[in-house]
């Protein structure tokens, strides 16, 4: 009786969608099958999860995906190494993974051939912020806070709390981690990888290859009589570029419908697509989050890389991650060769803690600049009519949105600023406290607190300070 009200409901979802049209209502399954094969791809090929478990967390995490899961069926070929994905035995999505590339969706007209570039050997200039050893909390009161943080309430929703790395400092002071997790295992960041996108906009603005303001060097856009001609790499960081894609705000099943979605989940060149999308508002009068900004992003770091996805590559290992000590990255692709920059990145704990302390330290790395003087306070600036609290890049509690102060209400600083990713995944800087603090899972969006991080936060903020009981850490 169960399984008949869920396909009633399926069958009122897309029949809302015939009436939005065929074509979108063509999509769903599509957009539901490709979200579940890339990330069962990625988590076995390149995290080396459990493809069951990670089925059943991430598809109980997902809203709408919950009341679809016992119709999907999966297939992980491990000679092959890709995943098969069917819903009701349609829409059939296949991701492949590639061996330094990670995985990516195939749509039947073939992947751009990409040669992964061999890893960069050069020192870190990041001084090490941890041994090889799992770092055990200093104190007990930051224990009790990762004890709290990886406890399953006596109710759902579940936490599924992943990896949790504390930085006081530069140097870890407390880290946990689930059970086949550990410091060096890559983990799905989802829309985390927008902060990263946004920090290698921010190195080609520092070497004059980009500016922020005029209009975007967007090739599909270079007609001036083109309204889109006037968007800039700006609008595009704050999602106030005004393109008609729908929004990647909320994950469900209504959400299917966007056109966001057929770009992810239906596109073999996913920048490509975005750049034909017209305009719904003028560029830089409202504000709407859509992974399609950052992928048009994602184009221009190729362009001025280089052009070719090898250039686009070296480029974030050269300039970013080797001197971070990023060593354990995997910057996916989509099928025509470009990063895809919007939520598929995949990194270990420590390497987001990493990243998080260059924002720490106004985007210095061992006394050498890696981001223009002024990119951290720029990136956490508050976008206006931002209703999250969101800044160029980052999420943010600056300014005076219902979100930040929802998060300052439930007692996170007021200079927090954050990369987020769905489902439970935070890499949260805290200048005035000298923290950051990463958080992995797979966790529900809603209510806000299913994931923990409001009581992870306070309780980290609180151990940190007690005086004398962090060694090495003043």
């Amino acid at each position: 009786m169960t399984r008949r009200k869920i396909l009633l409901l399926t069958t009122a979802i897309a029949a809302a969608g015939l009436a939005l049209g065929a074509a979108r209502a063509r999509d769903v399954p599509k957009v539901a099958t490709g979200f579940v094969a890339d990330i069962l791809c990625a988590e076995t090929f390149v995290s080396g999860l459990d493809p069951s478990r990670n089925f059943a967390e991430t598809t109980d995490a997902m809203p709408g995906a919950s009341l679809i899961s016992w119709a999907m069926e999966y297939k992980v070929d491990s000679v092959r190494k890709d995943v098969a994905v069917t819903l009701f035995g349609l829409g059939r999505s296949r991701a492949v993974y590639r061996e330094g590339l990670g995985c990516t969706l195939e749509h039947g007209a073939g992947m751009t051939a990409v040669a992964p570039p061999p890893g960069d050997k050069r020192p870190a200039l990041l001084p090490e912020i941890a041994g090889p050893a799992i770092v055990s909390p200093q104190n007990p009161s930051l224990a009790a806070a990762l004890d709290r943080a990886f406890a399953e309430p006596a109710q759902p929703p579940h936490r599924r709390t992943r990896a949790i790395v504390v930085m006081k400092a530069g140097r870890v002071v407390a880290e946990r981690y689930a059970d086949g997790i550990g410091p060096e295992t890559p983990l799905l960041g989802f829309s985390m990888t927008k902060s990263v996108i946004s920090a290698l906009i921010g190195v080609l603005v520092r070497q004059g290859k980009l500016k922020l303001d005029g209009p975007a060097p967007v090739a599909a856009w270079k007609d001036p009589d083109d309204p889109r001609h006037a968007i800039t790499v700006d609008q595009l960081l704050r999602h106030t570029a005004g393109l008609a894609l729908g929004s990647s705000l909320q994950a469900s099943l209504g959400s299917a419908f966007e056109p966001v979605n057929r770009m992810k989940f239906a596109e073999k060149d996913m920048a490509a697509y975005a750049e034909t999308i017209p305009l719904r508002t003028a560029p830089g009068t409202a504000w709407n989050y859509h992974d399609g900004n950052v992928l048009i992003l994602s184009h221009l770091i190729r362009d001025a890389a280089g052009g070719t996805p090898e250039d686009a590559l070296r480029f974030g290992r050269r300039e970013l991650f080797a001197p971070l000590g990023m060593r354990h990255v995997v910057l996916q692709l989509d099928g025509a060769g470009t990063i895809e920059g919007s939520s598929e990145m995949l990194a270990s704990a420590r390497d987001w803690a990493r990243f998080g302390q260059l924002y720490l330290d106004d985007g210095v790395a061992g006394g050498k600049r890696i981001l223009p003087e002024g990119w951290v306070n720029y990136s956490a600036t508050a976008t206006p009519n931002a209703w999250v609290g969101i800044g160029a890049g980052f999420w943010t509690n600056q300014g005076d949105s219902f979100g930040a102060n929802f998060r300052v209400e439930h007692g996170w600083p007021r200079d927090a600023f954050f990369a987020k990713g769905t489902i439970g995944q935070y890499a949260i800087v805290i200048p005035s406290e000298q923290l950051v603090i990463v958080r992995m899972g797979r966790s529900p969006n809603a209510p806000p607190q299913a994931d923990g991080v409001f009581d992870l936060v306070r309780d980290v903020v609180a151990a940190t300070r007690e005086k004398g009981k962090l060694a090495g850490v003043d």
